[in-house]
């Protein structure tokens, strides 16, 4: 009786405020302090546990201000949040754009402390009203919201939100199809077919209206990442700088990536840049992982509990992608880790890392290779990598064969000669790996990317993108995946130089 009383209390708790916690929702909300959101200081703050957006008489909003979500960028998703509105307008904004000093434009699931606009589908900045409250609407290629359903009557859904209290709102999207409710009731629904103006992916944000005095809260903030309906979802992780202008830009390389992705009908890619993501969903939903950053004792994913968290991803099935300096870990922290996820690591003393220029003159069939050409390029090829014992289900993807000289290591860090890699001399080395997991994931080890202009080389690139399709287990086009790279594009995302001494 007593265990069953507290369990009663618990759920109360849970329940009474708002939401309860449940599987597959990460809280955006710490209830302390705006950590991970970003607006105009004059007007938002955490009262109470609660995000709090307030204009006054003496501190008018001169424009619609919005509080940012900082840690990512929504793409498929269910959010849930608890709401209390004092006169004037809000709205949660989703897969918005940024248009700089919290001015934020795109879909809006709008909010009053009137009775005409909370619940409807509307566009900031944009084509307004796309469905109002108890409409079911499609936007038609024109951009014209069309009526072709209900969902309930207006002033029934009406009745049921509370003046000047705590509702509870439900922003579903995915694909096209966006759905809002309160209080558990459907208020609006629309399926946007205007593929010029909709959005597949965006900020998150909370609005503050310009207008008379008014005071907006927000808490329970909790997001859950949807599986995209026809799609692969692709993580890429960017660590941060670390190399001169032009090297280890894992922040411009991955974006060139995600560039390259964005015109794949079949995939939708998530970007975390400087860093292991804040975003606590970040890796869900996720059919594949790329991490491009430094290694070693530094890696990201040794820290912490991310060993651990990787780990139960790989358990799911889940693709990953290591490339360059991501490809090495201590062989006591991460290195089983490795050679059971992606079939090999770069070992410090055992693998070496000089700059030379691999010559691929002949490739393997395998999918990862599909419209790739023998090629030729200096980078800072690793090489000698800790493999699974007997190379079991490793298959070599790249291989070439380095120079007596290249062997000496004069570019190698720390520098060479390393006597086991000089004796090993005239030996092929493997510079690209694939692996099919047990647990039916898959992995992949590319020691390239150490040089940024790489990436304008079609088949340096290529390799990768047909990595990410293998992995997430999309079929890879016979010519492999198509892609372009402008040299404005390589300009695009750089690292900040640092200052002169």
């Amino acid at each position: 009786m007593i265990k069953r009383t507290l369990v009663c209390i618990a759920f109360l708790c849970l329940t009474a405020s708002g939401f309860a916690q449940e599987l597959g929702f990460r809280s955006l909300f710490n209830g302390m302090d705006l950590a991970g959101w970003e607006g105009n200081p004059r007007f938002w703050s955490v009262r109470e546990g609660s995000i709090t957006g307030q204009t006054t008489a003496e501190n008018p909003a001169q424009a619609n201000t919005f509080l940012i979500w900082r840690n990512g960028t929504v793409e498929d998703f269910e959010l849930r949040l608890s709401y209390r509105i004092v006169g004037g307008n809000s709205g949660i904004q989703y897969r918005s754009k940024d248009l700089g000093n919290w001015v934020v434009a795109g879909y809006q699931a709008d909010f009053e402390a009137g009775k005409t606009y909370s619940g409807i589908v509307y566009e900031e900045k944009g084509r307004g009203i796309l469905a109002k409250r108890g409409e079911k609407t499609v936007v038609g290629a024109d951009g014209k919201p069309k009526v072709v359903g209900s969902v309930g009557k207006p002033d029934d859904i009406q009745a049921a939100i509370k003046n000047e209290d705590w509702n509870d709102y439900v922003v579903i999207a995915q694909g096209n199809h966006l759905v809002h409710r309160i209080n558990g009731r459907v208020t609006a629904e629309a399926t946007d077919e205007h593929a010029e103006k909709r959005a597949a992916s965006g900020i998150l944000a909370l609005q503050l209206h310009a207008g008379p005095p008014m005071v907006v809260q927000f808490k329970n903030i909790q997001l859950k990442r949807l599986k995209p309906e026809g799609k692969k979802r692709m993580v890429l992780v960017a660590g941060t700088p670390s190399h001169a202008p032009g090297d280890h830009e894992f922040n411009a390389g991955s974006s060139l990536l995600k560039q390259c992705l964005d015109t794949q009908p079949q995939v939708q890619a998530s970007l975390y840049l400087n860093g292991w993501p804040k975003d606590p969903s970040a890796f869900d939903a996720a059919d594949t992982v790329l991490l491009y950053m430094d290694g070693g004792a530094n890696h990201p994913v040794i820290q912490q509990d991310r060993l651990q968290q990787m780990g139960q991803l790989m358990k799911q099935g889940v693709g990953l992608v290591c490339a360059h300096y991501a490809v090495e870990v201590p062989k006591d922290r991460g290195g089983a880790e490795f050679l059971q996820w992606i079939g090999g690591y770069y070992e410090t003393a055992f693998s070496t890392n000089p700059h030379w220029d691999a010559d691929f003159k002949s490739l393997p069939r395998h999918p990862i290779t599909r419209g790739v050409s023998p090629f030729k390029i200096q980078d800072e090829w690793y090489y000698n990598m800790r493999f699974r014992p007997g190379m079991k289900g490793v298959t070599p993807i790249l291989i070439a064969k380095p120079s007596d000289e290249d062997r000496q290591g004069k570019s190698s860090s720390p520098r060479g000669p390393y006597p086991h890699i000089v004796a090993d001399k005239g030996r092929d080395e493997i510079l690209m790996w694939a692996v099919e997991r047990p647990d039916k994931g898959r992995g992949v080890g590319f020691t390239g990317g150490h040089t940024h202009r790489n990436w304008a080389d079609s088949n340096f690139r290529r390799l990768v993108l047909n990595a990410l399709f293998w992995t997430a287990k999309l079929e890879v086009p016979a010519e492999g995946v198509s892609s372009s790279v402008a040299e404005e594009d390589l300009k695009k995302n750089l690292d900040p130089k640092p200052p002169r001494k």
